[in-house]
């Protein structure tokens, strides 16, 4: 290393020249541990001198105020503390917890933040490079569970004396799944373009599972759990008793989840041509289709996976040069299509299984709408009774 040269400053802080002939800082402060060892805490690369000197400062207080650990482990990344946290936690937490909470680790925590010293991340950074980010791809329910997820590791550093708060406590995840549901559905004419376009150049799988998102609203997690004895041929219905995703098979997200509702007589019918197509493959792999296996099968005969049919369907979109919406618009155009035809929102919140506040909140727009066509539809009607006297 370069010749170190002391400040005037400070016993502990120097300055030396890197390769390039810069003017640069460092502090090294040796300090004796809880069990008396002595140990040295030191950084260089510092700008300028009361850069240094702050940092040092912090160090010598922290060390006053028995913050060891905050000094010693003052480099420790995101990704690091995070692995630390997850080994060290794992075993109590059950397994779709845990498979839940490894995948949001690997997925998004790890790769938007795991560069990060744990100590220096501050609220601006994680708004920008996590929030923000995540946001634009994923919906309001996601971004706020991966944000929960990252506050109780936090909560863990600040636990185990790592850090001194939570400084992200009061971040909080806009609601951009509400506020981008304008852009997020198709009107009829895009709708019937979409399924026709879907008819011809998709499998019969994914044809099948658009053509069930779009005439019932459902979930893509309950549509993937549905079994072929939740669908009743003779009373023309469905029945929402579970939900799939990447963790496995689980109970419904909520009580209203729970849910029967009437099918169109096109979806039935195609249905029913559907599970004789998933007998057919079923019998080539050596197996018999049964009444509960999931309905929406693979060209193997298998359950398809949770992660293929939104792929499937964008590439669908993007080759039909088709309006851009995700998947789950396909259950927004479900929704505004019924209000647009004055379905009132309690019977369009059973049916998807929601709330009626929901329903008024997500889809206030469409209802506003709906109401102006009602005013100007009655202001036509007595304008045109009225020429006729």
């Amino acid at each position: 290393m370069a010749k170190l040269n002391k400040s005037k400053k400070d016993k502990d802080l120097y300055w030396y020249t890197n390769k390039k002939g810069e003017k640069l800082w460092m502090y090294r402060h040796k300090y004796k541990d809880i069990f008396g060892n002595r140990k040295e805490k030191k950084k260089s690369s510092f700008e300028s001198e009361d850069a240094a000197l702050k940092a040092l400062l912090k160090v010598k207080a922290d060390l006053l105020d028995r913050n060891m650990k905050q000094v010693e482990k003052d480099q420790i990344t995101i990704s690091q503390w995070f692995d630390i946290w997850y080994e060290t936690n794992k075993k109590d937490w059950k397994e779709p917890t845990r498979k839940q909470r490894e995948r949001i680790l690997r997925m998004h925590i790890k790769p938007l933040l795991g560069n990060y010293k744990l100590s220096t991340l501050d609220k601006s950074t994680y708004k920008r490079e996590f929030i923000n980010e995540l946001i634009e791809g994923y919906s309001f329910g996601s971004v706020h569970l991966y944000h929960t997820i990252f506050k109780s590791g936090i909560n863990a550093a600040v636990d185990d004396e790592i850090l001194l708060r939570n400084r992200f406590k009061k971040v909080s995840v806009p609601e951009k799944d509400h506020q981008g549901i304008k852009d997020n559905y198709l009107d009829e004419n895009e709708l019937n373009k979409l399924l026709s376009f879907s008819k011809e150049h998709s499998t019969e799988t994914n044809y099948s599972l658009v053509l069930t998102l779009a005439y019932t609203g459902l979930r893509k997690g309950e549509a993937l759990g549905l079994q072929w004895n939740d669908i009743d041929f003779d009373s023309k219905s469905i029945t929402v008793e579970r939900t799939r995703d990447h963790i496995g098979i689980r109970s419904p997200k909520s009580k209203n989840s729970y849910r029967t509702i009437p099918v169109d007589d096109l979806v039935l019918s195609h249905l029913k041509n559907y599970k004789k197509w998933c007998k057919e493959i079923k019998f080539q792999y050596g197996k018999h289709l049964k009444d509960d296996d999931l309905v929406f099968t693979s060209r193997l005969g298998n359950p398809i996976t949770c992660h293929s049919p939104n792929a499937t369907f964008n590439r669908l979109i993007e080759k039909g040069n088709l309006k851009q919406i995700t998947l789950h618009g396909l259950r927004h155009t479900h929704a505004t299509v019924l209000l647009n035809l004055g379905l009132p929102p309690k019977a369009i919140a059973d049916r998807l299984g929601n709330s009626t506040k929901m329903i008024n909140e997500v889809y206030g727009h469409t209802l506003k709408e709906t109401e102006n066509k009602a005013v100007q539809l009655f202001s036509a009607s007595l304008g045109a009774a009225s020429g006729a006297n």
